[in-house]
């Protein structure tokens, strides 16, 4: 059988809705997809919420804290890293972080520090963190004679301890100076090698029984301060440290606290040392692991409390003998 010609002898032309049949049936390629735009706004927001909880948190929760200077030693080393919990006294305008709010005397659910609390005070003339020992509270009558706390009118407690040994760590820094200039007479080297300094030490145990260790080890001015009755919403803080520290006997001149302290400038309590460094650290994180102080990690800051320590009364033209 033939195939149907035109009267010309060619085949007849296909119609016009077989060529379009023909076209359609012709595979289309994929549409490119359109290029993907980044959500800048939305980047910028996350990144502001997650800083702005981070505010927040350090504000009310918690906040790390670094200790730059020997003024709370033998408890707390320069290159420690701890903890302060913001909430257990109420909040106050030291809370925020960075102090952006202006000073005030208003609390909110305001609490009163305990005996032998340590915790983050700002001085009067400027914002900056120190941190103390709370050894005297609202009411009290505080006096300090050769270097013994006199509370309302009885001596606290002083036992004297076995020296206290701080690694010589050569490489620590305050201020762009060793740290430990001052205790070379007390530097000694163990049996296995380690340098050490031995400092005087002694136990001081309030009346509610907090117990810790202090080091005095030099006769100086701020080892007599004059009784001070502690204004009702004030405390009177004193470092570990009592030969270096700028604290409640020290005047603002000398860059200490100037007395009692208000609780609205107590900025929170410190609770425990996350990890501690020995100076020797660089750069270079291969240091840093060699240079953690491994036995100071997790340490409790919280007093211990051994019961009342034993009081007596100070003789009455407030003289007091030796330890």
């Amino acid at each position: 059988m033939t195939e149907p010609t035109s009267p010309t002898g060619e085949s007849p032309a296909p119609d016009a809705a077989s060529a379009d049949s023909a076209q359609d049936d012709t595979p289309l390629s994929p549409a490119a997809p359109p290029p993907e735009t980044v959500d800048w706004w939305g980047e910028v927001r996350g990144l502001g919420l997650m800083l702005l909880a981070v505010i927040v948190f350090h504000s009310l929760i918690a906040k790390p804290f670094f200790i730059p200077s020997i003024s709370m030693m033998p408890n707390l080393l320069v290159g420690d890293r701890l903890v302060v919990s913001k909430y257990p006294y109420g909040w106050s305008w030291v809370s925020a972080s960075f102090h952006v709010l202006p000073r005030g005397e208003k609390r909110l659910l305001a609490r009163t520090p305990e005996y032998g609390d340590i915790v983050i005070a700002v001085p009067p003339d400027r914002d900056e963190d120190y941190i103390k020992r709370v050894v005297a509270l609202p009411g009290d009558r505080i006096a300090v004679v050769h270097g013994q706390i006199i509370l309302n009118g009885r001596l606290v407690s002083q036992e004297a301890e076995p020296p206290v040994q701080i690694p010589a760590d050569p490489q620590l820094l305050c201020d762009g100076a060793p740290c430990y200039d001052m205790f070379e007479r007390y530097r000694t080297r163990l049996a296995d090698g380690r340098e050490v300094f031995e400092l005087p030490a002694f136990r001081e145990t309030l009346p509610n029984g907090a117990s810790y260790t202090i080091i005095d080890h030099t006769d100086q001015m701020l080892d007599n301060y004059p009784e001070t009755l502690v204004p009702q919403g004030h405390v009177f803080l004193m470092g570990d440290n009592r030969d270096h520290s700028a604290d409640s006997r020290a005047s603002i001149e000398e860059r200490g606290l100037g007395g009692p302290v208000p609780l609205a400038n107590i900025g929170g309590r410190a609770e425990f040392i996350t990890f501690s460094l020995d100076g020797s650290e660089s750069f270079n994180p291969l240091t840093w692991w060699s240079s953690l102080r491994k036995d100071r990690a997790w340490r409790r800051l919280r007093p211990e409390l051994r019961g009342k320590g034993p009081v007596r009364a100070a003789a009455p033209d407030g003289t007091v003998t030796a330890r």
